[in-house]
């Protein structure tokens, strides 16, 4: 029998143990813990909306209308209006014919992968996936191959000399631990010309990138026919929970009929569902949230170079502060906790072994004040 101890002393020892945190109250630019109150900045919720008045109030009003729960499975009793006008709601976003809601975002993508894929298919991703999609691909029973992050030639290159064509190229829109965005364009068209079908999952550039908030697609101006099959999750800048799937007809039947954390899956709660077509209003009406947002950016990056700080080269509201080491990365995280800013210290296996780092995430709800205040604590512990 596996001895569990040892495995999580030797866990501490490597300085790679995590703990929960319990916070009391909303997300937001501030949170409460153990009744002292931070400046936080490791939350997804990008756009300020999942303490918004109107998705409160859209949740309380889902909950009197249609209770707590579904109560079943889309395909038996659980799917309610609240879902359905949701799903046509996100198809008109994405500009495709057909959405279809999960449970979350790695439902969705263990589903529609395992249901894409036959066993013994090619699935290349991206090295620096989530482990959502990489779980996907393993659990799928096709066999997975990875390509160097962001690296499109090296793809064409290991397709190249590969005599089976690719089955799918999957791939993240914004790389959720470095922030930085896939080439998309090119992988379009490698998967073009290998006859492959293209899968983005953009967690973390819905609501934030492109002119209208439609993510890393409308930021490289691609099209469904470039992009086949989108993933969307709804807990980053949507602010609720829950993910989507958008596609084509034939995709999303095919996904009712074969993706199987759909199909056995109790179908999320039409309070959220409700909620969520009440945060994708505000997020289409109240555009000065991304322009804020990406004022922001610009502002902590300005500051982060005049400091010299080590941030990664991203465009995006995740700014990871490299640090290498863990435990130096949780010594800096604690530092920045007695001055009452918390910022989350990420290490192995979430990242690389050496490329442990601050993620630091800023949201529409955070002010100059507040990138100034962070920039200011970072200035004085460097």
């Amino acid at each position: 029998m596996r001895d569990l101890a040892a495995d999580l002393a030797r866990l501490r020892t490597q300085h790679l143990y995590r703990s929960r945190t319990v916070v009391d109250g909303p997300q937001g630019a501030e949170i409460e813990v153990d009744g002292t109150r931070y400046l936080s900045f490791c939350s997804n919720d990008y756009l300020g909306l999942a303490n918004h008045p109107r998705v409160i109030a859209a949740l309380m009003e889902g909950a009197q209308t249609y209770g707590a729960g579904s109560g079943a499975s889309h395909l038996v009793t659980g799917h309610q209006h609240p879902h359905h006008a949701l799903e046509e709601s996100l198809a008109a976003f994405t500009g495709r014919p057909r959405a279809l809601l999960f449970s979350s975002g790695y439902l969705a993508n263990l589903g529609t992968v395992a249901a894409l894929a036959r066993r013994g298919d090619r699935i290349w991703e991206d090295r620096l996936n989530h482990a959502s999609l990489l779980d996907a691909g393993l659990l799928s029973g096709a066999r997975l191959r990875r390509y160097p992050h962001g690296d499109a030639a090296a793809l064409q290159q290991h397709l190249g000399k590969d005599a089976a064509p690719p089955a799918m190229i999957i791939s993240d829109g914004v790389f959720s631990m470095d922030g930085d965005l896939a080439p998309l364009p090119q992988l379009a068209e490698i998967a073009l010309r290998h006859d492959a079908m293209l899968m983005v999952d953009d967690a973390h550039g819905l609501g934030v990138l492109g002119a209208k908030g439609r993510g890393t697609l409308e930021h490289y101006d691609l099209d469904s026919g470039a992009v086949p099959v989108l993933i969307g999750t709804l807990g980053k800048a949507f602010g609720t929970f829950g993910a989507f799937v958008a596609g084509d007809e034939d995709l999303i039947e095919f996904l009712i009929q074969r993706a199987r954390s759909y199909v056995y899956t109790t179908a999320l709660p039409p309070a959220i569902a409700h909620a969520t077509l009440a945060s994708l209003h505000v997020m289409e009406e109240e555009t000065w949230r991304r322009e804020h947002l990406h004022a922001l950016i610009a502002r902590f990056r300005k500051g982060a170079q005049q400091l010299g700080l080590r941030v990664m080269p991203s465009a995006t509201a995740i700014q990871p502060l490299l640090v290498g080491d863990a435990q130096q990365a949780l010594a800096l995280s604690a530092a920045l906790r007695q001055r009452g800013i918390y910022v989350s210290a990420i290490r192995p296996p979430t990242v690389p072994k050496g490329t442990a780092r601050l993620r630091i995430t800023l949201s529409a709800a955070h002010s100059d004040t507040h990138v100034d205040r962070l920039l200011g604590a970072l200035e004085t512990l460097a």
